[in-house]
């Protein structure tokens, strides 16, 4: 069984910052590329960042030069340290990875942006 436990969310002014972690289990876990989404109200879950095994990274072009990931191969974690938050940054953000042929999800956890 795969878990995905994401923690960090929180209320936060423009201009603050945040670190999401997301701990999984049940997946042999430094194969596997690990995916951030976001999904705010009204709105469809869209793709933040993703990092592979190996550490390669990618983001989505609104999110560049603010937010970083990375992974902990020895602890199964991949975690999301944002900076700069603005407010369109509100969502609830959720872990994912795609394994075994289909996609699995953490919970998520809100982040709110707001003064």
């Amino acid at each position: 069984q795969v878990h995905l436990v994401e923690s960090g969310g929180g209320l936060v002014q423009p201009g603050g910052s945040l670190r999401l972690s997301c701990t999984a289990s049940g997946i042999n876990f430094r194969l596997y590329t690990m995916n951030w989404y976001r999904q705010a109200t009204g709105k469809e879950r869209e793709l933040v960042a993703e990092i592979t095994g190996g550490g390669s990274s990618n983001y989505a072009d609104s999110v560049k030069g603010r937010f970083t990931i990375s992974r902990n191969n020895v602890y199964n974690r991949v975690s999301l340290q944002m900076n700069n938050l603005k407010p369109e940054d509100t969502a609830m953000y959720y872990c994912n990875v795609q394994a075994r042929g289909r996609p699995f999800w953490g919970r998520g956890t809100q982040v709110t942006v707001a003064s």
